[in-house]
């Protein structure tokens, strides 16, 4: 789950006000349920005798934060559930011996509930549940109040002086300016009732606040008293200025004692990871710079387009330098391209670390054992890429938990190892992002898949089948292979969505499967869904482009050299022979008579030929996403302009296939058909 952005101004009467400051409530909660996560994740894969107190400091800092932002802005269900949390661990750390296995489902359980609070917070949904944690709690520590976190119980940077809970980072930000001769105050906020319906919280705080100089941090801290709130601002603006009068905030100099090492440790990693290093920008302003990055695209074509018309007019050397200007061009644009998604690529890691947890809960709840190994978790891909697979990954994994994994008195039987394996591969090849789902299950019984279609109608009682339809059986609305539903399968949802979801991307899914040894889902996506290369082509004097990914060559062929048979036409291919699609059929155009190209598509058994007329060139393009439901189609994944103004359409090779399979491989195929 993800936590989403908000763009709509929020209203709270005690809380942040404004979209901006939301957004930054999102993004920070996202970083600790991150960070929390993979505290997590060591706690289990460490022993409790061998867990260490850093994982612990940084699995408190992570709750304690969010607890202190969600009161920062209201979300009281979110705050009172991260406050639980805290306390079991403000205990731990005291008596380490009081981390049991109940206890780590509890933070784990816990940490899911955190995370659905602070999503109903963000969508305005009903928030419920906080007692649930609560009773847990009081069962961890029957002798301890859950009320009982003291600041001293907070987790304070390593060789820090003041011992005022400063992260290291942010030390050395306050060292900075104490070098370059400025003053550092800290200001003291304790929210109220009273001051909220005057309109003071902690919004308007930070924004007076950021008028006097650099805000370095702001730190919810847990009282005897309450929640109150500490800012460091470091200026050079005189005292008398900024010791003004602030209702409810109060001032006081900040000393900060000299340090000759904050922390050896960390100094290095703080060094390169620091704020001062790193930016936090939205995604949807990233989108408006590829956006004009786009329009440039489209404008270098025009431009080349213009020179080759010009360029016999031209004396030669001029012709010369105007070609090398426009390469440079060119070069210099696709640099930039490169360079801006590399911005809005992020690893897959925290998809992969997600996933872990699913393992857990499910495996517990099927009385499986199962491992989950993971390969290439820093293969990076286009952020919205990465967000739009989880659900597909999350449907994967889990069936392979519940239909692919036998269990452990079963595998023994078998002679397997009593835990199964269940990988996640991801790699990049050829602009694609290659994502594997496999286990080391019961495979997929054929003919089990054929009769349970055979009673859902899906396919003819006496009719022959393909072994190659068996992906497109499973992945068809509805159908599931289990009698009896239960919490993780068998209500015949799931692979149709994978697939959708898959295909939506402008990717494909692939299936190998050994009954005995296994399953493996292959998903190849795009890893960029804005700006592609594309191979255009020309059907019946109409221009048409494919993505660049999905065509694996481009081969000629007579017009009349294809086999026929059964109404369906063949074209040799490496000594064997491939189905082909002709364009001109599913466009209702003119059959070319002379020679043609076929462009090969997809992987192993669903390999097939696409015909064209001709075959143009390789260009850039900026892809036009059709959202429209009233004239979206089957077959049709996009948009584009070459650079002359009109525009073409991007096929999905894919979809075309599959809409002429479910038309029996007729020769005359009407697009968007059903």
């Amino acid at each position: 789950m993800r936590l989403p952005r908000l763009r709509t101004p929020f209203q709270a009467s005690d809380g942040l006000r404004s979209s901006e400051d939301m957004d930054d409530y999102v993004a920070e909660c996202d970083e600790h349920l991150s960070a929390a996560r993979q505290c997590l994740l060591d706690l289990e894969d460490l022993q409790h005798h061998a867990v260490s107190r850093e994982t612990l400091d940084s699995l408190f800092r992570a709750f304690h934060s969010m607890k202190g932002l969600s009161g920062m802005v209201g979300a009281r269900a979110a705050e009172q559930s991260a406050h639980n949390l805290e306390s079991y661990l403000s205990a731990v750390r005291k008596d380490p011996s009081l981390l049991s296995d109940a206890g780590i489902s509890f933070l784990i359980d816990g940490m899911a509930i955190l995370e659905a609070k602070i999503n109903n917070f963000i969508r305005d949904e009903p928030e419920s549940g906080v007692d649930v944690l609560a009773e847990r709690l009081s069962s961890l520590l029957p002798d301890q109040s859950a009320d009982n976190t003291k600041e001293s119980d907070l987790p304070l940077a390593e060789d820090d002086p003041q011992k005022d809970g400063i992260p290291p980072e942010k030390l050395e930000q306050l060292q900075a300016a104490v070098s370059r001769s400025e003053q550092i105050w800290r200001f003291t906020f304790r929210p109220s009732t009273d001051l909220a319906a005057r309109g003071i919280n902690v919004g308007t705080v930070r924004s007076r606040l950021q008028t006097l100089g650099s805000l370095v941090l702001a730190q919810p801290m847990t009282t005897v008293g309450g929640l109150e709130f500490h800012f460091y601002v470091t200026t050079k603006a005189d005292a008398a200025i900024v010791d003004m009068s602030l209702e409810g905030v109060a001032a006081e100099p900040f000393v900060l004692q000299p340090q000759t090492n904050i922390s050896q440790k960390t100094s290095d990693s703080s060094l390169r990871l620091s704020p001062g290093n790193l930016v936090r920008v939205d995604l949807s302003r990233l989108d408006e710079l590829v956006r004009s990055l786009g329009e440039l695209v489209v404008s270098r074509a025009r431009m080349q387009d213009i020179l080759t018309q010009v360029a016999t007019h031209l004396p030669g050397k001029e012709r010369r330098a105007l070609d090398e200007t426009v390469q440079t061009f060119e070069r210099q644009l696709r640099e930039l391209r490169e360079g801006v998604m590399r911005v809005r690529m992020v690893p897959v890691r925290d998809l992969f670390a997600r996933m872990r947890m699913v393992v857990r809960d499910v495996t517990r709840e099927l009385g499986k054992d199962a491992e989950l190994i993971i390969a290439g978790e820093d293969t990076e891909v286009d952020k919205l890429v990465v967000e739009r697979m989880a659900d597909p990954i999350l449907h994967l994994v889990r069936n392979s938990l519940s239909h692919g994994l036998e269990s452990p008195v079963e595998r023994s039987h078998l002679g397997k190892s009593a835990k199964g394996k269940v990988t996640l591969r991801a790699a990049t090849t050829g602009g694609m992002l290659v994502l594997d789902v496999e286990d080391d299950g019961r495979g997929i019984d054929a003919e089990q898949v054929f009769d349970r279609a055979r009673k859902l109608g899906l396919i003819s009682p006496n009719g022959s089948v393909d072994p190659t339809s068996i992906l497109d059986l499973i992945c068809t609305p509805g159908f599931s292979t289990r009698e009896e539903v239960d919490r993780t399968s068998g209500r015949g949802v799931g692979m149709d969505v994978v697939r959708l979801a898959v295909e939506d991307l402008g990717g494909s899914l692939t299936l190998d499967a050994q009954p005995g040894l296994g399953t493996k889902f292959t998903l190849r996506v795009p890893l960029s869904l804005v700006i592609a290369d594309v191979v255009t082509i020309s059907v019946a004097d109409q221009i048409y482009a494919l993505p660049k990914t999905a065509v694996r060559e481009v081969i000629p062929f007579e017009f009349n050299a294809p086999i026929v048979l059964e109404n369906n036409e063949l074209i040799r291919h490496h000594h064997g022979v491939l189905p082909l699609l002709r364009l001109s059929d599913v466009f209702r155009l003119p059959r070319a008579t002379g020679n043609c190209v076929a462009l090969i598509i997809g992987e192993g058994a669903a390999t097939f030929a696409l015909a064209a007329d001709r075959a143009v060139g390789l260009r850039e393009v900026v892809v036009r996403a059709i959202t429209d439901p009233l004239v979206e189609i089957t077959g049709i994944a996009g948009a584009t302009e070459l650079g002359d103004g009109r525009p073409i359409l991007i096929l999905d090779p894919i979809g075309l296939m599959r809409l002429a399979r479910r038309l029996g491989m007729t020769r005359t195929v009407t697009l968007g058909a059903s």
